[in-house]
C-alpha cells in the first residue's frame, strides 16, 4: 500500500499516467478519465484542475486563481487543497517529483 499524499501548499500536483483530464465534446463538459472510473465535476473543479501540470505548486495555483477572480488568497488557498487533498485521497493526483 502507497503512503497517501498530504497536500499541502508547495506541493506540485499532477495527474498519474492511468489519469486523464479532458473535455468530452459531445456532453459539452469536463471530466476525470481513469480506468474504469469517471470523475464528472463542476466549474470550479475545472478552473483548479486546468492548472494542475506538475510544475505549478498549490501555492501558486491559488495565487493565480484568486487574481483570475478577485478572492481572498486564503481562502481559495484551503479550497484547492481540500479538493486536490479528496482527489489525491482518491488516486487521481499525485505529487510530482
Amino acid at each position: 500500500m502507497t503512503d497517501t499524499l498530504k497536500i499541502t501548499d508547495d506541493v506540485l500536483p499532477k495527474f498519474p499516467k492511468h489519469v486523464k483530464f479532458k473535455y468530452n465534446k459531445p456532453r459539452d463538459e469536463w471530466v476525470i478519465l481513469a480506468p474504469e472510473r469517471l470523475v464528472k465535476l463542476d466549474m470550479v473543479a475545472v478552473e483548479i484542475l486546468k492548472l494542475v501540470d506538475g510544475e505549478k505548486s498549490v501555492k501558486n495555483i491559488s495565487i493565480e486563481l484568486s487574481q483570475k477572480f478577485n478572492a481572498p488568497k486564503d481562502i481559495i488557498l484551503k479550497d484547492v487543497t481540500d479538493m486536490l487533498q479528496d482527489l489525491s485521497d482518491k488516486g487521481f493526483i499525485e505529487e510530482n517529483g
